[in-house]
């Protein structure tokens, strides 16, 4: 960590996570130069899905909701960044606190439940944006209160779809009751139907990705593979957050409800995301989160199957260097393993991931 790092950590840390988050987005709209990004360098240069990223490394969702500073993301060093989740209206999330942190494991729960200002309001920030530059993906959910969840999508489909550089389903959210069961293969063969059917009929037909939860069995993995190839899905996010408490040395907060993210997320993802690499063969694009917070993890992300990867509990204990950071380190790794670009990583520890029991 740079001195900067350090200094904003421990103030940010005196203050209770919600409001530390709220600063830290402030402190980006206001153009403070909180890192130096990494030279770009055209051997981590990625194409994924009909988009050509400048690096694999982005900033996750459940950071910027309402598309506030995907532009600063992408200065601090990101090759993408994704924003959301959005949902139709605006909804204030389930009461706080609502973030915790584990210090002792780098980790956080959250249960935030999709707190966001709605459609209207992320849309005119991203097209107040266009011809920018830079790959922005939206993600996209439903309002807790729905009386139809599967429109809610379509809703969002419509309305980013002109906006986005992708568009991301995010069913996987554990904080808002009843989510989780759309991945279900019925519920989500009637989802995929509608939402790719709702891009076909947009003017402009951005890629769309499906974001998956890591607490799934192997029958629902391959149920969500065979939907996803079935539905021609352009891509996997893999993972959300974790109902799961892996062994934790942190004292406060373990027992508190939400998904919990960071460095104990890595393995359950992992291995997630290289069964879904095996599943679905070498064509359909996957972004691996979940516990990346140095090169080394991107980079064992990449080799268990990822073509690109997100972080952001990461940042929360590594500073905004950390993407600067990453990008230097895959670089090096690059050189040091002698492959021609960073996509020569990739599936080189597949068969190692995916046989790990879950």
């Amino acid at each position: 960590m740079t001195l900067l790092d350090r200094l904003g950590r421990k103030a940010l840390f005196a203050l209770d996570p919600e409001t530390a988050h709220g600063l830290s987005i402030r402190a980006l709209a206001c153009g403070v130069p909180l890192a130096s990004p990494a030279r770009r360098d055209p051997k981590l240069a990625v194409s994924v899905a009909g988009l050509a990223f400048a690096n694999p490394l982005g900033m996750a969702a459940g950071y910027d909701k309402n598309a506030e500073v995907p532009d600063a993301l992408l200065r601090l060093g990101f090759g993408f960044a994704e924003v959301g989740t959005i949902t139709p209206l605006q909804q204030a999330g389930n009461p706080k606190p609502r973030i915790f942190r584990l210090t002792g494991d780098e980790a956080v729960i959250n249960r935030l439940g999709f707190n966001n200002e709605g459609h209207d309001a992320a849309a005119r920030r991203l097209e107040a944006r266009k011809g920018r530059g830079g790959i922005v993906g939206v993600n996209i959910g439903a309002n807790k209160d729905s009386a139809d969840r599967f429109a809610d999508y379509e809703k969002g489909v419509t309305c980013f779809a002109p906006l986005a550089s992708y568009l991301t389903v995010n069913i996987s959210s554990p904080n808002t009751p009843g989510l989780r069961n759309m991945q279900a293969r019925a519920q989500l063969a009637e989802l995929l139907e509608r939402v790719m059917a709702a891009r076909e009929r947009a003017a402009a037909r951005p890629p769309v990705f499906l974001k998956i939860a890591p607490d799934l069995v192997e029958a629902e993995i391959e149920d969500i593979a065979a939907e996803v190839q079935a539905k021609r899905v352009d891509g996997v996010v893999v993972s959300n957050t974790t109902i799961a408490r892996p062994a934790l040395t942190s004292e406060a907060h373990t027992g508190e409800a939400g998904g919990l993210s960071g460095l104990p997320l890595f393995e359950r993802s992992t291995m997630v995301l290289a069964r879904m690499r095996r599943l679905l063969g070498p064509q359909v694009a996957l972004i691996g989160v979940g516990g990346v917070d140095t090169a080394e993890a991107a980079a064992e992300k990449i080799r268990a199957g990822a073509d690109l990867v997100q972080l952001y509990t990461g940042m929360i204990y590594a500073g905004p260097s950390l993407p600067g950071r990453i990008v230097r380190g895959l670089s090096a790794i690059v050189a040091r393993e002698g492959v021609a670009a960073i996509a020569g990583l990739r599936d080189t520890r597949l068969s190692d991931w995916a046989s790990r029991p879950l």
